[in-house]
Parts: C-alpha cells; structure tokens; sequence
C-alpha cells in the first residue's frame, strides 16, 4: 500500500515504474509527474507538481530527473512534509536536497544504473544518520524492484559510485563497441562481429555473475600460456596504455565531473 510520486519518467523512471508493478505495487498507488504526459495505462500521469491530486499523500517522492533541472524542480515538493525523498541524480547531495526541502525532510540520495530497464542494475544508497531505519527499508525495497541495492555511510563515495556503475554500463558498451569493429578489421561480415561482440559480451558478463571466482580469476580461467588470448592481453594489459590505467584515468575523470555537478 506504498504511495509513490515519481518526478520524471525517462529511461530510469519509467524502468523503476515497471519493476514496482511487477512486483504488485498498485497503479492507483502511484502519481507520474511527467511535462510529457506519456500514456502510462492505469497509473495516473500529471503534467506538474501543482497538478498533484490533492488528497494524494505520497509515503516517498522520487526525484528521476537530470541535475542541471533539479533545483527548479525540487522546491515545490516540500510541501509533502512527511514523505521520504529520495533522488537519483548524479552530483546532487543531501545537502542540496535539505536546503530545498527543509530541515526536517528524510532524504535518501541514490545512483541506481540504466541495466535496471532488465532487472540487473545495481543501486548505491546514502542516508544521514538520523534517517529511521524504515526510510531506509522503504527505499531499498523500491530500489530492489530493478537489481541489487548496497550502502554507503560516505556520502563522498557517491560520485566514485557513479563513476563506476553508473557511467559503467556505457564502459560496457564501448568494449561491445571495439571489439565488433575490431572484428570487422579482420575480414568477418558486419552482422557476425555484432553477433559476436554483443553474446560475448553478455555471456562473460552473466558468467561473472553466477560465478564465485573473483573477474581476476575468471580472466585467468579463459588465459592459456602463450595462446591467442595471452597474446591479446599483452596488449590490453599493458601497464603505460592497457584498459587497467586508462580505466583508473576515466573513472577519476567521471568522479571529478560528478564532484563539479554537485556545485
């Protein structure tokens, strides 16, 4: 009987909404604020905060929109005093949060990412000491509609989070990317390297999930001494250039961007 208002349905709002109906959350328990006004079948959709059916009483308001909007579009939800707020936004901290919603306001900060559209994302959350356990509760529960939810007490690790796994996925999909075209290069036919790049791809990717080897071992685990794949990584691997240092060069690029977001 959770009462959820969603601020903004693009990709990850719309794949949070169908995850909480999956799982049986009612679409009468739910309000879509969306300028867009997309037909979402049963679940109610309005147009602005000012649009809220006013004798709705949400127990969490969702913020799923882009940071640079959230300042304008935060500050009219204060008026929903006893709810938890909760944010997906990369950047923006509590504290931005607190000056907009008030002293008194329970939020709970997240970066949840885009594999969530399937079911396998993977969600970090931070919270103030003082936010009641069930705030926490509550939002984990949502949050595990669309993959795995871990803490942080630090809410300095949220931006290395979002360099992480929320930039991640597009890490993922780059490698998909290049090796396809590196496919290509080689003589196969555009359709085989897809097929290839994108299976290997996804199965390595299930494979590290099932397993209870570590990535290391799993890497070691494909590497025959001296084979094609040792010959590969010599190259991948390589301490000056490899995907190792140009992985700890990006993912420190995307923490500092995150650090500027946050003002």
């Amino acid at each position: 009987m959770t009462k959820i208002l969603l601020v903004g349905c693009g990709k990850m709002g719309s794949a949070m909404l169908a995850g909480w109906l999956e799982r049986g959350v009612s679409s009468g328990d739910v309000v879509v604020v969306e300028p867009s006004s997309p037909d979402l079948g049963a679940v109610r959709v309005v147009a602005s905060d000012a649009a809220v059916p006013s004798d709705f009483a949400p127990d969490v308001v969702i913020f799923a929109v882009k940071p640079q909007v959230m300042a304008e579009v935060v500050p009219p939800y204060a008026r929903f005093e006893r709810s938890v707020f909760l944010s997906i936004a990369a950047g923006k901290t509590i504290a931005f949060f607190r000056q907009r919603l008030g002293a008194k306001a329970i939020i709970v900060r997240a970066m949840p990412n885009t594999p969530a559209a399937v079911r396998r994302g993977i969600t970090v959350c931070c919270a103030e000491a003082g936010v009641p356990t069930g705030a926490r509760d509550l939002c984990q529960s949502l949050l595990e509609a669309v993959g795995e939810v871990g803490w942080v007490e630090d809410e300095g690790l949220m931006d290395v989070v979002t360099a992480v796994s929320g930039s991640g996925p597009a890490y993922i999909f780059l490698l998909a990317e290049a090796m396809e075209a590196a496919g290509l290069a080689q003589g196969l036919p555009p359709a085989l390297a897809e097929r290839l790049a994108r299976a290997t791809v996804a199965g390595a990717g299930e494979l590290l999930r099932q397993s209870a080897d570590t990535a290391e071992q799993l890497r070691k685990n494909v590497t025959s001494p001296g084979g094609t794949t040792a010959a590969a990584l010599s190259v991948l691997m390589a301490e000056s250039h490899g995907i190792p240092s140009l992985m700890t060069e990006a993912v420190a690029a995307a923490t500092h961007r995150g650090r500027e977001l946050a003002g």
